[in-house]
């Protein structure tokens, strides 16, 4: 699906270059952008190897297997349908633990994981488990303590102060993670009372006795 809308924007782009004619400027920022993009991928290459380092550094000497103790009770309470010793537990203390430290890719294979390991748990393969929207809520509003990419970006821009977004990065991902904690928690009561509900009787009028 998300193929399609790409294509569809592009195709939709340079039918309208064509038709204004300007196919020329459209060409153009193709060029530029893709130029922009790899300059921008050299530029973060740097500082994504030196934090992942750190990370197999961290994972080496035990300090991600002390975050994801800490974290393992608040996994608990937000996972609660997820068995204690199942695998998906560990993938998402991992993607949280990445997540927490501002390395989104590092993270991402671990949630990927994650879901596929609640996949197994899922009865219905066809819709989505509320562990599942969980997960996905909390990788979408992650808390971020360290935001990596973004340092990397504005380091690549020439910012005069790069990690001067850390604090506000630290509030607004706390505020939204929070929201999507709220919401998360207001569609699981919602749900089970939905499920819980009896369904109405439909009332049927009585036949009428002719003489």
């Amino acid at each position: 699906m998300i193929n399609a809308i790409w294509l569809a924007l592009i195709v939709i782009g340079f039918v309208f270059a064509a038709v204004s004619g300007n196919i020329e400027s459209v060409t153009t920022a193709a060029f530029d952008g893709a130029k922009t993009g790899v300059t921008v991928c050299f530029g973060l290459i740097s500082v994504l190897v030196f934090w992942m380092g750190m990370m197999r550094i961290a994972e080496d000497s035990g300090l991600l297997k002390k975050i994801a103790k800490a974290l393992n009770p608040i996994v608990r309470f937000l996972f609660p349908d997820v068995p204690r010793d199942h695998p998906a537990i560990g993938y998402i203390l991992s993607n949280m633990s990445a997540n927490l430290l501002g390395l989104g890719n590092a993270a991402t294979p671990m949630g990927i994981k994650a879901m596929q390991e609640l996949q197994t748990l899922n009865p219905d393969k066809e819709v989505a488990s509320p562990a599942m929207c969980t997960l996905l809520a909390l990788n979408t509003a992650s808390v971020t303590l360290i935001p990596t990419t973004l340092i990397a970006i504005r380091i690549n821009y020439n910012s005069a102060s790069p990690t001067e977004i850390v604090g506000t990065t630290l509030v607004a991902t706390a505020i939204a993670t929070m929201a999507a904690i709220l919401a998360d928690r207001w569609c699981r009561r919602w749900n089970l009372h939905r499920d819980r509900t009896p369904p109405r009787k439909s009332i049927s009028s009585k036949p009428s006795l002719k003489g």
